[in-house]
């Protein structure tokens, strides 16, 4: 049965699809490595063509200051929703269709559990944002991201899949309604297919993989291992026409 995706909210559309073992596919644009109009309209372009499901927008450091901007011109260019994947609470705006509720359930470090979402939460409802609550978990991708850095956090280390299991039940028993497994931006290596099967086969809320995803090969590994929606970012800026093998990917499986 096809779905008119269009009259559905961002979480509507992310766990119909899951019910459906629809896979989708996320971009992620950075503001700080898209620093000029033509570099975004063109990605947005690809992925208008391609078929993209979802643009996520955000860093886990932004020194620039073109964050509403950047949105707006994406907006400007495209029904695609836009959801921010925010690095911090100053990652907030009314431009975006949605934004990740993100609480980093993998780390210890109780600001990213719960503290920065104390300070966004009265301005996200203000703003009317459609939240998505999120639990985040960082693994260990081979090196230090920005993510583990910024959050002052240990990754679950890449070959512990019970740990990441256990902390994604958690996640999903606190109510949370989305899981997100990153191996951070600039990750080494892909997040295992052992570990993605193990969290997904105990999971009912739907599971997005990203971090370390360069290659057709790569991304096919991770949605035939469990997960619902894959994030690409970096490979993606060096070659947006890899955009195009993503979303094929996604609709032969």
């Amino acid at each position: 049965m096809c779905t008119n995706f269009t009259s559905l909210t961002v979480l509507e559309r992310i766990i119909t699809a899951s019910n459906q073992q629809q896979k989708q596919v996320a971009i992620l644009l950075d503001p700080d490595r898209l620093q000029s109009d033509e570099q975004i309209e063109k990605t947005v372009r690809i992925a208008n063509d391609a078929g993209v499901d979802y643009l996520f927008v955000g860093g886990s450091l932004l020194v620039s200051t073109a964050f509403n901007h950047c949105i707006d011109t994406i907006k400007s260019n495209t029904e695609i929703p836009v959801v921010i994947f925010p690095g911090s609470p100053l990652q907030i705006s009314d431009r975006a269709d949605a934004i990740l509720f993100l609480s980093l359930i993998s780390g210890r470090n109780p600001e990213a559990l719960i503290g920065h979402h104390v300070i966004a939460a009265p301005k996200l409802k203000a703003l009317g944002v459609e939240t998505l609550p999120t639990g985040y978990m960082l693994i260990d991708s081979g090196r230090q991201t920005t993510a583990s850095y910024m959050s002052n956090t240990t990754p679950i280390p890449h070959d512990k899949a019970d740990i990441a299991m256990s902390t994604a039940i958690a996640g999903e028993m606190l109510g949370l309604r989305l899981i997100y497994m990153d191996g951070g931006s600039g990750a080494q290596n892909t997040i295992s297919a052992a570990m993605i099967r193990k969290v997904k086969a105990q999971l009912s809320v739907p599971l997005i993989v990203g971090g370390g995803i360069r290659t057709a090969a790569g991304a096919k590994e991770v949605l035939s291992a469990g997960a619902d929606i894959i994030v690409v970012g970096n490979a993606t800026e060096e070659n947006p026409n890899f955009i195009y093998e993503l979303a094929s990917l996604t609709n032969a499986l």
